[in-house]
Formats: structure tokens, sequence, C-alpha cells
């Protein structure tokens, strides 16, 4: 059975032919430990080399749209030329869920 995670990763895959990708499930860090619903991606594409970051963006929203309209809740996007991948020396942190956890208590 593939998972979400697992699909996303095949999908980028396909479309973008990344030199690096990370999808990461970050819906512990939510309230929804057994959820799939929050994922960052951190990817580096030859494709991206030229384009704004809005114009990135939709390109993989486009790839992801039917996880987006369904499953998944948030989708933090990284994504990088290879030539600014090589110039970053650390990926943003993803933000603190503003909606607050379900598993905080107090």
């Amino acid at each position: 059975m593939t998972t979400l995670q697992q699909l996303i990763e095949s999908k980028l895959v396909e479309e973008f032919a990344p030199v690096h990708l990370e999808v990461i499930n970050e819906s512990h860090m939510h309230g929804t430990p057994s959820d799939d619903s929050h994922f960052k991606v951190i990817m580096v594409a030859e494709q991206f080399d030229g384009l704004r970051l809005l114009q990135r963006h939709r390109a993989v929203n486009k790839v992801l749209n039917d996880e987006l309209a369904g499953p998944v809740h948030a989708l933090a996007l990284h994504v990088y030329s290879p030539v600014e991948w090589q110039q970053l020396h650390e990926v943003p942190m993803s933000p603190a869920c503003r909606g607050g956890s379900k598993l905080d208590q107090g």
C-alpha cells in the first residue's frame, strides 16, 4: 500500500526529476499524529531555474492538485534551482502550528 507521502514523492519525481527531494510528514507537529495532512517539501530541480517563487509553487501545486483538494491540509514548499541550493546554508524551519496542537494541554 502506497502512503500519501510516497505518492507525493513519486508525482514530484515524475514531473520534475529533482536532483534533491525530501518530503517530510509534519502532521505530528500539528496535533494529527495519525493523519497525513501536513507536509514539507524540499526540492531542487533544473526546471526552477529562471522561475519566480510563485511560478514554482504553482507548478508544484498543479502536480499535487488532487492531494491538495483532499487529504493535504498544509504543504510547505522550499523549492530551489541547483545554483540556489549550492548557495543555501540551511532550509527554513517550519513554523509552529498557528491553530494550536490537539496534543497541547493547557
